[in-house]
């Protein structure tokens, strides 16, 4: 065969390609015009004929929400008149209750955590809920969006959350909606003056951090407390990570890159997301000392990944229940003509071992599984949660796990754990803290 005719053989065979494509591209731009003008037909249809008046505003979220009912509960739709109030819970503050919620596959509606010191935390909703009513009407069938809106209301007003507690005691539980703005990084118990006192034992010196989300301040407020607590002697630091349900990723990869000089900390990949793999780095490390993260059901998102991105890079011991597994990605799409936001799941988190965090249906495997596992009955749940409420914010005088061995079940079974760990951790090291290699 001559090269002429190779050669004219293989423009034809582009030539038929490129038809192909544009005849494939001009078909799917037909299907899309195509079902458009269904959905306007019908909207117009049901305007004109149906037995009421309808609002042809609720007629279009309607099919937004029907559409979108289809993919995750964290792919929403969030029309302009909810951008302010969604732009603020991603920077950490909230104007209305604070609360975290999802909806489960059964459609629904499950409390992941109350914002700490949050009108719904005073008021009593915990950890597990499932929502029930709001203000005296069901929610029940409702997407989270819609849950969401009714939810939502002027500064100063009250709402009502009917909610199921895991015990399955049903409660109305009554609060006030303000402006939560709120410290995310917490000691284990206040001085007299108010100032956070970071340690949980004195002998050997073992610091606590409770982080109850990540937002902007996070990664400096983690910062300053561990200078402090290392300027103090320090040797072991206890990261409490339980019912922190996540939020910001660069503030969870700036805390992980605090403790690590080198490897991967996560990487993240999805259907048109080429793989991102984030890398620590070996400026701005801290000293080198034992760390544990204290981690449970109720642990989501961006703690998730603190915790499995330390255990995986053999940096920390990672204590207690498996963690909830929400580990998708979400970027949010602004809409032509100032027509609201897609909040849209572009891809998963992945760790350091490969595992994908995120729980995917009739999945076997996801977030994090602790090193060493201690679960906690829901009643042990909701009094840890009242004591820590009643430590932090009424002042209330606390007592710290003793130094002599423990003789009566401990309130706190998963902390008590890690303490009792971290004290063997420091006695069998026996060293000072030491300092990163340069």
């Amino acid at each position: 065969m001559t090269r002429e005719r190779i050669a004219w053989i293989f423009c034809l065979l582009a030539a038929v390609a490129l038809s192909v494509r544009a005849t494939t591209a001009t078909s799917a731009r037909d299907e899309d015009y195509a079902f458009v003008r269904m959905i306007v037909d019908l909207q117009r249809m049901v305007g004109s004929n149906y037995v009421k008046q309808v609002d042809p505003d609720r007629l279009r979220q309607a099919a937004i929400n029907g559409m979108l009912s289809e993919l995750d509960p964290f792919t929403v739709y969030v029309p302009p008149n909810r951008q302010e109030d969604f732009d603020r819970m991603l920077e950490g503050t909230f104007k209305g209750v604070g609360v975290q919620l999802n909806q489960l596959d059964n459609g629904q509606i499950e409390v992941v955590t109350p914002v700490d010191g949050s009108p719904a935390f005073k008021a009593g909703v915990m950890a597990g809920d499932v929502l029930l009513k709001v203000n005296g009407e069901s929610v029940e069938g409702l997407r989270l969006p819609e849950a969401i809106k009714k939810i939502a209301g002027p500064i100063g007003t009250e709402v009502t959350f009917t909610v199921r507690h895991a015990t399955g005691e049903v409660v109305d539980l009554k609060m006030t909606r303000q402006d939560v703005v709120i410290p995310t990084v917490r000691g284990f118990n206040r001085e007299s003056d108010g100032k956070w006192d970071w340690y949980i034992r004195d002998d050997p010196k073992i610091g606590y951090l409770r982080c109850t989300q990540f937002t902007p301040e996070t990664f400096d407020a983690i910062k300053a407390a561990i200078d402090q607590l290392l300027a103090s002697g320090m040797r072991g630091l206890i990261l409490d990570l339980r019912f922190n349900p996540g939020g910001r990723l660069d503030q969870a990869i700036k805390v992980i890159d605090l403790f690590l000089d080198s490897g991967v900390i996560l990487s993240t990949r999805g259907l048109n997301r080429p793989e991102q793999t984030v890398r620590a780095t070996p400026s701005g490390n801290l000293p080198r000392f034992p760390i544990i993260v204290v981690v449970n059901e109720h642990s989501a998102s961006a703690s998730e990944v603190v915790a499995g991105s330390l255990q995986d890079n053999k940096r920390a011991v990672v204590i207690g229940e498996r963690t909830y597994g929400k580990g998708s990605v979400q970027e949010v799409v602004p809409l032509a003509q100032n027509a609201g936001e897609l909040k849209m799941t572009v891809a998963y988190y992945y760790l350091p071992n490969g595992r994908c965090v995120h729980r995917e249906k009739d999945a076997t495997e996801w977030g994090v599984e602790p090193n060493i596992v201690v679960k906690m009955t829901e009643a042990e749940q909701l009094r840890l949660q009242r004591d820590r409420y009643e430590a932090e914010i009424f002042k209330r005088p606390t007592t710290k796990p003793s130094t002599q061995p423990t003789t009566q079940p401990s309130l706190d079974p998963q902390l008590q754990r890690a303490v009792d760990t971290m004290t063997a951790l420091l006695v069998f090291d026996g060293g000072p803290v030491t300092q990163p290699a340069n």
